[in-house]
């Protein structure tokens, strides 16, 4: 990764120091392997929902519910968050930090499949984070886009992955991506920027 990398690990040693539950559940994330966005992803869906007001916030894979916790401590009580994910263990995991946090928000944490759930949903929703699976990143902007009110914000991560989106004899999971960010830059519902932070974030808003 050479430069990006050094980039990378000079911010997270600037970082301020995240509260205590957050660290519990970066520390969880770090011993188990497991994907979360990381506190400097999770700084910039603080801002971005501070900044548009969010108060219905839709997320596509949300783990055990590293990045709605940000999202809650931008939208306090006025918040409602929609979590999905395929595993019951992470839905009792991200309700018992939340309540342990005394976090305010309304949270509705939803076992299944996120985009067969989202076509279930009714918008709008100010705020949709994308974390899938990456092969089914293209699935999701037409899922996305009637849902988000106009102004609102498609938010996804991972559009850099870690530098094989511009390597040699891409996977599944990358010619996802791939896909994903020709589609979505193409897509004239909205207008996109990717932001080379960690591991690549698009944010797209709904014109």
């Amino acid at each position: 990764m050479g430069m990006f990398e050094d980039v990378h690990n000079y911010l997270a040693k600037v970082t301020p120091q995240r509260t205590p539950i957050l660290k519990e559940m970066e520390e969880y994330a770090k011993e188990h392997d497991f994907p979360i966005i990381g506190p400097l992803v999770g700084r910039l869906l603080y801002q971005l929902a501070s900044i548009t007001n969010a108060k219905r916030i839709l997320e596509l894979g949300s783990g055990y519910g590293y990045s709605a916790f940000w999202f809650s401590m931008a939208a306090g009580s006025r918040g409602h968050i929609t979590l999905t994910d395929g595993n019951r263990a992470n839905k009792k995991m991200a309700m018992t930090f939340f309540m342990r946090a005394g976090l305010r928000s309304q949270f509705e944490f939803m076992v299944g499949d996120g985009l067969k759930i989202a076509k279930k949903l009714s918008g709008p929703f100010d705020i949709i984070l994308n974390d899938i699976d990456k092969q089914d990143y293209p699935r999701t902007i037409d899922i996305a886009a009637p849902l988000l009110k106009k102004g609102g914000l498609f938010i996804t991560d991972n559009l850099i992955w870690g530098g094989d989106v511009y390597g040699k004899n891409p996977d599944a999971a990358t010619k996802g991506i791939r896909e994903f960010t020709d589609k979505l830059y193409k897509d004239n519902r909205f207008f996109t920027t990717i932001v080379p932070l960690r591991d690549g974030v698009a944010i797209a808003l709904k014109l």
